[in-house]
């Protein structure tokens, strides 16, 4: 199993010294890979003040949450970094301009010797999907369209399509990545998502809040989906998240243990505290990890690490 650790975007602030520590310890400690999640626009709760996502849950993220952009920190990580992965989880793809997206991805893998893998996901913030002047409603179907369109681009010097979202005409990017293609891992829960990873990803992030059961049972309809498919179900990643939010060290790593039971391929740490998610109306109140300074950051990430090289 490979272990993961997330830049905890709406904490770790503006600074880049506190992100490029993180990254430079992480890489030290021998996680293999960062994690980074993705947002461009967030409602102003003022304006915006009886807003909900379709599903009418609250809203995750606002215009108060800081997020960096994640292809040009991964830039920047990659001139501090050697070897750690750069990984993305998620990017909203619909609401991304493929061919540029294609370009930015492909940048950043050459510049970190072929380290990024993508994240993909289709969002829930139609604000944000407006304001980038994307359709909301085609998301689903439009990013299939899309993942065809990148690996094209990332593998032909010379790409000539016609779809229903896109035209190329005889153009292609230079450079090409340094991995062709760039691997590509999608987010999500539903019926439709599970179908989707199985016939075009190399990858799986389940939801963090399905309890095991859920969580098996959706692993065995996303291998019933690969088989369907002419796929190797054994082909397609599960990451699995552990966020420390609320829990002691000790119940992270039974959480680990429910990942491997499920036969997850890598596990994530999260460290983000759960002031973000109190206010939500999260899990049990903090027993220990609200406010937490970035030295402590460091310190539970280590933790974590010298406690799954012991498992």
């Amino acid at each position: 199993m490979k272990y993961g650790v997330t830049i905890p975007q709406v904490e770790i602030g503006r600074d880049p010294a506190p992100v490029r520590a993180l990254a430079q310890r992480a890489e030290a400690l021998g996680y293999d890979y960062l994690m980074l999640y993705d947002h461009v626009l967030g409602a102003d709760m003022d304006i915006h003040k009886d807003w909900r996502p379709r599903n009418g849950a609250p809203p995750i993220y606002t215009r108060d949450d800081l997020f960096h952009e994640p292809l040009v920190l991964y830039g920047y990580l990659a001139a501090v970094t050697e070897q750690i992965g750069l990984a993305t989880g998620v990017i909203i793809l619909p609401q991304r301009q493929t061919a540029l997206l294609a370009k930015q991805a492909a940048e950043v893998d050459v510049l970190s010797g072929g380290r990024l893998r993508l994240g993909f996901g289709t969002g829930w913030n139609e604000l944000e999907y407006q304001g980038l002047g994307m359709n909301f409603h085609d998301r689903g179907k439009r990013s299939e369209e899309q993942i065809a369109v990148l690996r094209m681009l990332w593998t032909q010097p010379s790409v000539s399509f016609k779809g229903q979202w896109h035209e190329l005409d005889g153009v292609g990017i230079n450079p090409l990545p340094d991995q062709q293609p760039i691997p590509i891992w999608l987010g999500g829960a539903a019926d439709a998502v599970l179908d989707r990873v199985a016939r075009l990803a190399d990858g799986w992030y389940p939801p963090s809040s399905l309890p095991e059961e859920r969580l098996r049972d959706s692993i065995a309809t996303l291998h019933a989906c690969a088989t369907r498919a002419g796929r190797n179900p054994a082909s397609i990643g599960i990451e699995g998240i552990v966020r420390l939010r609320d829990r002691t060290m000790d119940e992270c790593i039974d959480n680990v243990l429910m990942w491997q039971r499920l036969g997850a391929s890598r596990v994530t740490f999260n460290t983000e505290s759960p002031i973000m998610w109190n206010r939500l109306g999260g899990n049990r109140p903090d027993r220990e990890n609200a406010g937490m300074s970035h030295q402590q950051r460091l310190e539970r990430i280590a933790e974590f690490k010298q406690r799954v090289d012991a498992l």
